[in-house]
This record gives structure tokens, sequence and C-alpha cells, in this order.
């Protein structure tokens, strides 16, 4: 019974882990939809189903250096605030633009990205001697 639930646990965090990646390409392709947020959800959920698919995706070229930088240090390098700044600005014009600035899905979406900005604002930026460490 035991080993049943291990198994179980393994297959709903894979799953999990899968749903993640999924929706974190989606939202590379489509603005007001966060990948990096879906990216960390799925290592950590890989990490708790499977070594190989967590290493995977710590290797992995393009996002990689985010996973593995928050992992061990829970910051982020300059570069990827940088990109995910940019990133939200262009999805609030992107909404602004679909739905006129001041309608309610362009206000929330506003909101959203605001609360966004000032979490991602109060993450560190990795040092270089961190920087240094996580390759």
């Amino acid at each position: 019974m035991q080993i049943n639930n291990l198994l179980s646990y393994r297959l709903l965090y894979l799953i999990l882990a899968w749903l993640c990646v999924a929706l974190a390409i989606i939202g590379a392709l489509l603005p007001l939809m966060p990948t990096t947020v879906f990216l960390l959800i799925a290592a950590w959920a890989f990490s708790k189903s499977s070594k190989r698919w967590h290493q995977w995706l710590r290797n992995h070229s393009t996002f990689g250096e985010i996973i593995t930088s928050w992992e061990k240090h829970h910051a982020m390098t300059k570069r990827v605030k940088y990109i995910v700044f940019i990133s939200l600005l262009f999805s609030y014009i992107f909404t602004a633009y679909l739905f006129g600035p001041f309608s309610l899905t362009a206000i929330i979406s506003a909101i959203c990205i605001s609360g966004v900005a000032i979490y991602i604002a109060h993450i560190p930026v990795l040092t270089s001697e961190q920087l240094q460490s996580s390759n």
C-alpha cells in the first residue's frame, strides 16, 4: 500500500510538472501568461517525481540558468529581470491596444502586472560570486 501511494504521488507531481511546462510554453507565446512561474513550479514538481526530467530542465539552454539561480539563491540575474519587465510592459501595451486603455480588462491586467512587477523588483539580483557558484 505504501509503495502505491508513493507511485501515485510521483505520478501526480510528474503530471503537474508537464502541465506547467506546457503552460510555460504557451506563456512564452501569449501576453499576460507567465512563463518563469510555471517553469519554477515544473522544476519543483520534477524534483519530487523525476531526477532525469529535473536535470533536463535545469540544463535547458534557455531556461536552465533561471531555474538553477532560483533553486540555489532565490535570486535572478539582471538580464532576466530586464526581460521580465519588458515582457510585462509589452503585455500591458498589447492588452490596452486590444481592449482599450481604460477598459475593465486593461485596468485589471494593469493591477495584476503591477503586482508582478513589484514582486519581481523585490527579488534579489545575483551577485557575480553567486553566478560563478551556479555554473
